[in-house]
């Protein structure tokens, strides 16, 4: 039987290519975005393989409503990626309350909202497949870059606590940690706070430490997403990039090394 994946964020970057790799492999894919009409070269080609659904998914009922419309056209939902979102540059000084919480309503409350619209047709199956877009940023953050890596750890936490609570239903979570890539992420597609020049040094040296070799190609990604929909035994956590993983190594190795640093304290601490 066919597979069915539903995608968010369809209309650009890993979105449009992982939707068009899905459909050259031959899934139906319920293909959501803001402005539809950017698929309909897809919906040409692939005609009833694919169905695209305007969706803003910081509107919960809008996204209760179009999971429904996937499931009764294409009889199932196997795969959820929860891949909608985008990044916002700047220091938190810079934010303002509109950024933060528009910031946090797509990359985290969206993602709330179409994990709970489609874990009762996953548990009705007793199957799926959930794969949450988190980024390496969600494992390590930077200056100017907190809001957005903010959004990504609350991914990362809920996601680590679902894949347990769901795993009894034979529902599987993976949550996926993309280095940079060049997509629009850091163009297009993102928002930058009005700047202060009491943080353009902050600015300057971060941007310093960058460099091209970070940046992966996207197109590239496409192999892991097919193999990671295709495991029968699909990981929790899925790096991708070869950036990702130093960058982990080093958040981790200081936060260890600080722990253990005052340990003493934090024993003390227990009163007992």
């Amino acid at each position: 039987m066919t597979k069915t994946v539903f995608i968010t964020g369809a209309s650009r970057g890993f979105g449009k290519l992982w939707t068009t790799a899905l459909l050259q492999k031959g899934y139906n894919v319920a293909a959501t975005a803001r402005n539809i009409g950017v698929l309909d070269e897809l919906v040409k080609e692939y005609k009833d393989q694919i169905l695209p659904l305007q969706l803003d998914v910081t509107n919960r009922n809008s996204v209760f409503e179009t999971i429904k419309k996937a499931k009764t056209h294409f009889g199932s939902i196997d795969v959820l990626i929860n891949n909608a979102g985008y990044g916002l540059f700047g220091a938190l000084e810079e934010n303002t309350e509109e950024e933060v919480r528009q910031q946090m309503e797509t990359n985290f409350f969206g993602l709330v909202w179409v994990t709970q619209a489609v874990l009762p047709i996953m548990r009705e199956q007793g199957s799926g497949h959930i794969i949450q877009l988190s980024s390496a940023l969600g494992l390590v953050s930077f200056p100017t870059l907190g809001l957005y890596s903010a959004s990504k750890f609350a991914v990362e936490g809920l996601s680590e606590s679902l894949a347990a609570e769901v795993k009894g239903f034979g529902i599987n979570v993976t949550i996926v940690e993309p280095n940079e890539f060049s997509t629009d992420w850091g163009g297009a597609s993102a928002q930058s706070s009005s700047a202060l020049a009491a943080y353009d040094t902050v600015r300057t040296n971060f941007y310093a430490m960058l460099s091209d070799d970070i940046v992966g190609l996207p197109e590239a990604t496409v192999p892991a997403m097919i193999k990671l929909i295709e495991s029968e035994n699909p990981p929790l956590r899925l790096l991708l990039g070869k950036a990702g993983l130093p960058m982990a190594k080093y958040g981790f190795e200081t936060r260890l090394a600080t722990w253990e640093s005052w340990i003493d304290v934090s024993n003390a601490a227990h009163g007992k």
